[in-house]
């Protein structure tokens, strides 16, 4: 298995600005395979503010265009390849990137549907996979609880992401996606994967209904969250429907994850963050402290959730990217 890069892209460990002024993103990488990186966005590092902030990189919540904008432009600076960003629907469709992509924005290609972007000049791609086999394209998937699983096939330099949520999960996007990297040359028993942050199993509710369809799909994944009702586990769900199509290679993301969290337990913008969203106790420590898993969205005050915010009555909240890379 790959080892874990020892990189973390710290704005304490290095100028807090870009080249042109832009904050620097505070992002996770992981070294999936040779040449190949998966990066995982956090909430420091950007310019947005308010519900949003501050490094929101999705453009359909409401968030200002500039801000969103600056922070995509920052973030393709520092992973050193232009994004490929798809608009995402609960889909099972995955799409070829090779087939469409043109620089159409000033971070790379953008077919998302963000707001403010004259939809005669930029198409907007719904789909929730994405494959290239093209080196220096960095797939990109929004998430704020929903699970980004991320691909690669480092024989052929295929590349491939996948947005997992219960719905996608259930149409079969992670089938979907395997499957266009196999009909490029992709060959599954290769494929190296690794599961990016996402609501827990412990953390998302949605009932007895919802739990006991999705575990016909999904045996075994119905749980009992600590709020007391039924919930699922989409991580658990992604694993058996990787399995399913093939591919038993996966790398565990959360070690690295793990480590990042406690380097920025003291974090003066975390700590910020943590006193102003009203998304939990205002204490970072106290934030830290209460993390049962790091890679939860809804537990680990690094990442946007989407639960969390709703749990706490804010009508916004941002999108982190998880994106995969070859150089």
């Amino acid at each position: 298995m790959p080892e874990y890069s020892d990189e973390i892209i710290d704005s304490n460990a290095i100028s807090s600005t870009d080249k042109a002024g832009r904050p620097i993103p505070v992002t996770i990488p992981i070294a999936l395979a040779p040449g190949i990186t998966v990066v995982y966005t956090t909430r420091l590092g950007g310019l947005s503010t308010g519900d949003w902030g501050n490094l929101n990189l999705g453009g359909k919540s409401g968030d200002d265009p500039e801000a969103v904008l600056s922070n995509r432009l920052a973030l393709a600076e520092a992973v050193g390849a232009p994004l490929s960003l798809v608009s995402q629907v609960h889909s099972g469709v995955a799409v070829d990137v090779d087939d469409v992509y043109e620089s159409n924005a000033p971070f790379g290609f953008d077919a998302s549907g963000t707001k403010g972007v004259d939809p005669d000049t930029v198409t907007v791609l719904e789909a929730d996979g994405q494959v290239t086999s093209q080196a220096g394209i960095a797939l990109g998937m929004f998430a704020a609880d929903c699970l980004p699983v991320l691909m690669a096939d480092p024989v052929t330099g295929i590349i491939g992401a996948a947005h997992c949520g219960r719905r996608g999960l259930e149409k079969g996007i992670i089938g979907a996606t395997v499957e266009l990297m196999k009909l490029k040359g992709a060959a599954p028993e290769n494929i190296v994967a690794t599961l990016g942050p996402r609501i827990c199993g412990d953390c998302y509710e949605v009932g007895d209904e919802i739990a006991d369809t999705f575990i016909k799909r999904f045996p075994l994944t119905k749980t009992t969250t600590r709020f007391g009702g039924a919930g699922i586990d989409i991580a658990e769900a992604a694993m058996i429907d990787l399995a399913f199509a093939g591919v038993h290679q996966v790398v565990d993301s959360m070690p690295r994850v793990h480590a990042a969290t406690e380097y920025l337990e003291e974090d003066a913008e975390l700590a910020e963050l943590c006193r102003t969203d009203g998304e939990g106790p205002a204490s970072l420590a106290e934030r830290i402290g209460s993390i049962n898993r790091s890679m939860c969205t809804l537990e680990n005050p690094l990442w946007y959730s989407h639960r969390r915010a709703a749990l706490a009555g804010n009508p916004h909240e941002g999108r982190l990217l998880a994106l995969v890379v070859r150089q």
